[in-house]
């Protein structure tokens, strides 16, 4: 299978982006290409296109820099029904706000599967645009981040900074 990518800085680093032939995105990463690709399957091979993914770094980057906080994109995760159902609700949690891996279960109907929402969080291909840095521990910590605790704090910071200006639309 082939993918198109691109890697464009962000005020938190290098940020990777893949999408499918269709444009719809498949996996995205901080980090370069390499980073991306161990998120996408093995025989997967990419070839870069800025242009391809135009749209998508736009919106990205009105999203670093406090202009939009949701995203008008289309998304091709490859997942279990229950992966992409928790990665749905996911979805539904507005910017600057968060919930637990149990209330999360609950949203979605399966009020004691909070660890196999955990699971499911974890293997969530395309960060950010489906904000697995949302969902935070019951006693409050930020646990369970692809990419580090400190940037899930900084990622919750900067949503929450744009929400109280009402600057993100």
């Amino acid at each position: 299978m082939s993918f198109f990518h691109d890697t464009f800085g962000t005020p938190f680093g290098p940020f990777s982006v893949a999408v499918n032939e269709s444009g719809d995105v498949v996996a995205t990463a901080f980090g370069d290409s390499n980073a991306l690709r161990q998120r996408l399957p093995d025989s997967t091979v990419t070839h870069r296109d800025p242009e391809r993914l135009r749209e998508t770094r736009m919106q990205l980057l009105a999203y670093f820099s406090g202009e939009r906080s949701s995203f008008d994109l289309r998304l091709a995760a490859r997942g279990t029904p229950f992966q992409l159902r928790v990665w749905s609700a996911l979805q539904e949690i507005p910017s600057g706000e968060t919930r637990t891996y149990g209330e999360l279960a609950r949203e979605i109907g399966r009020p004691s599967a909070a660890r196999a929402v955990g699971r499911a969080n974890a293997t969530n291909p395309i960060c950010v645009i489906v904000p697995c840095h949302r969902v935070i521990g019951a006693d409050g910590s930020l646990t369970g981040f692809a990419f580090g605790e400190a940037l899930k704090a900084r990622l919750l910071a900067h949503e929450r900074s744009f929400v109280l200006t009402g600057s993100a639309a």
